[in-house]
């Protein structure tokens, strides 16, 4: 797995979609990170990050932040254009964390209004991971309803949900949790968390 799609969108939980990202980065994988307006407006509010403005400022704030060079891409939520939109240039795997229900909801109806949608329709044609970390409580009927939807269809729902046998002593701990499970599920080693029964 070498080139991992990675959309931030309105839920709260940005932090989520930071750690992931230097975590993805630093294990050697390409990222094309991609944000809705709302993701890059909860971004703001909650770590301080102010990625708004046009594309061209927006990647230059993107890569003074991660300094990944050419391993990180950044691609216009409406660019329907950029290369992971297609079939044939699909990525390996796409995370969406956090993903907000509204997210959830067009993802499940099979909407491809802008390249976050877009890119996970194509992972779920493709046959490639689609990995969906919903940020919300209390679910009602039509999140649990769409996120059935999304798992009959192949995506993988790993709930933002902190454990708490490895007795976490910081937020940071606990975002690396949830961080930890998904790179799990990406087949992606990692040293985020103590497993259950280790030392």
């Amino acid at each position: 797995m070498k080139k991992i799609v990675l959309a931030m969108t309105g839920a709260s939980g940005a932090v989520y979609g930071l750690r992931l990202t230097e975590e993805l980065l630093r294990s050697g994988r390409q990222v094309v990170l991609l944000m809705s307006q709302a993701g890059r407006q909860v971004l703001r509010h909650e770590a301080g990050l102010d990625w708004t403005g046009d594309l061209i400022v927006r990647r230059e704030r993107i890569d003074a932040y991660f300094q990944a060079g050419e391993a990180l891409q950044h691609y216009d939520e409406d660019d329907l254009f950029a290369p992971v939109a297609s079939g044939s240039s699909a990525a390996d795997a796409m995370v969406v964390a956090p993903c907000s229900m509204g997210c959830v909801g067009r993802l499940a109806a099979g909407l491809s209004g802008n390249l976050i949608e877009r890119c996970a329709d194509v992972a779920l044609k493709e046959g490639r991971p689609l990995l969906l970390v919903p940020r919300e409580t209390p679910f009602n009927q039509l999140h649990l309803e769409n996120l059935l939807r999304l798992s009959k269809a192949g995506a993988r729902i790993v709930p933002a949900m902190p454990a708490f046998y490895q007795k976490p002593a910081s937020v940071e701990d606990m975002v690396d949790f949830v961080v930890g499970k998904v790179l799990d599920q990406l087949g992606i080693d990692h040293r985020l968390y103590r497993r259950w029964g280790d030392d």
